[in-house]
């Protein structure tokens, strides 16, 4: 009889463990789905919005920051996103160390589930801005100071003032901005568009004058630089850049004078009017080229890559003048005869004289 006591006494204790455990499994499933449902369900975010968008509320999240950190900017601009919940969620969640900096439209209503994933993927709003090729300075500083998604710390500072700031040594700040799209957060300082953009232009010009042949008349990359914006300015055909370039190299190799329209209108300035006159050519600055042999001071514009290689590329040519057709191409001529016949027949439209 003791046997069998003991016996019962054993199975019943093993029995009410295995209830005691599933009952322990229930209560945490319970608990997971308590815990998650609470996360998917319970609205962080309000109702309301406080931006023009009647669907959306827009919050930023500063970098560098952590759970606790995040959860008190969240709270501040307005969303239900008590510190311990909020860690606990996110941890739950494990996106604990992935949620990312910026500014996100989140849906009104939206759980404290719904935001924590969205921060997660860094689904945030983006913004940019796109420097053109053949884009001058001033339209350039005028661009960016306008945008209104950048704070403008640049604003009003002397060209001096924004080469120090980004610890550039040229002339001026003429084209040392490489053309392209570039993307950030809104409430970025304008100096990050002018660092990225004059890095890229470094980047593209050392990589342009490692293909500089021997013999050019180019003696330093900033040279190049200047040579590669007159190209720009001269020509949007691509498949003109390189006999463009190879005029002006060959007339730099001559000691010729450029005798280029680009660079008198850049001389002008910001005052040009579209209507380039016999008494602008005569006037004398260190952008005519009219009446001074080489390069001028400075680029004229923000030259492409494409600017960039034909100057180092040039068309193997003789030619040594050239005239726009109309159609956006131009007439390359090796002798001054040959050149004045294609003013008169491009520009004067004089009909060719007939043997």
């Amino acid at each position: 009889m003791r046997r069998k006591i003991q016996g019962r006494s054993f199975f019943s204790k093993k029995k009410t463990w295995g209830l005691r455990l599933r009952s322990y499994f229930l209560a945490f499933i319970g608990l997971l789905i308590l815990i998650y449902g609470g996360i998917f369900i319970w609205p962080a975010v309000p109702s309301h919005t406080n931006t023009q968008d009647t669907l959306v509320y827009k919050v930023k999240v500063a970098p560098q920051s952590g759970l606790s950190s995040i959860a008190q900017q969240l709270q501040e601009q307005g969303l239900s996103t008590p510190v311990l919940p909020f860690q606990i969620s996110a941890r739950a969640l494990f996106v604990g160390s992935k949620l990312k900096p910026g500014t996100y439209l989140l849906p009104t209503g939206a759980s404290l589930g719904k935001i924590l994933l969205q921060i997660a993927r860094g689904d945030r709003v983006r913004e940019s801005i796109a420097i053109i090729p053949g884009m001058t300075i001033w339209q350039l500083r005028a661009l960016v100071d306008s945008h209104p998604a950048l704070i403008h710390q640049t604003k009003g500072i002397s060209s001096k003032a924004l080469l120090q700031s980004l610890n550039l040594n040229y002339p001026g700040d003429e084209g040392l901005f490489f053309p392209d799209t570039y993307v950030f957060d809104p409430d970025e300082p304008d100096i990050n568009i002018y660092r990225r953009a004059s890095l890229a232009m470094q980047k593209q010009l050392s990589q342009a004058w490692e293909q500089k042949s021997a013999g050019s008349p180019l003696k330093t990359p900033y040279e190049l630089l200047i040579l590669s914006s007159i190209i720009e300015k001269e020509t949007g055909r691509r498949s003109d850049r390189g006999m463009v370039a190879a005029v002006f190299l060959n007339r730099l190799h001559k000691g010729m004078m450029l005798q280029t329209d680009p660079t008198i209108i850049y001389g002008i300035g910001p005052r040009f009017d579209g209507n380039l006159r016999k008494a602008d050519l005569r006037k004398d600055s260190p952008y005519n080229t009219y009446m001074h042999k080489g390069l001028p001071p400075t680029p004229i514009a923000m030259p492409s890559k494409e600017s960039l290689l034909a100057a180092v590329h040039p068309t193997q040519s003789n030619a040594l003048y050239f005239v726009a057709k109309g159609d956006g191409t131009s007439h390359f001529s090796q002798t001054l005869s040959e050149h004045e016949s294609a003013v008169d027949r491009y520009q004067r439209k004089l009909t060719p004289k007939s043997n």
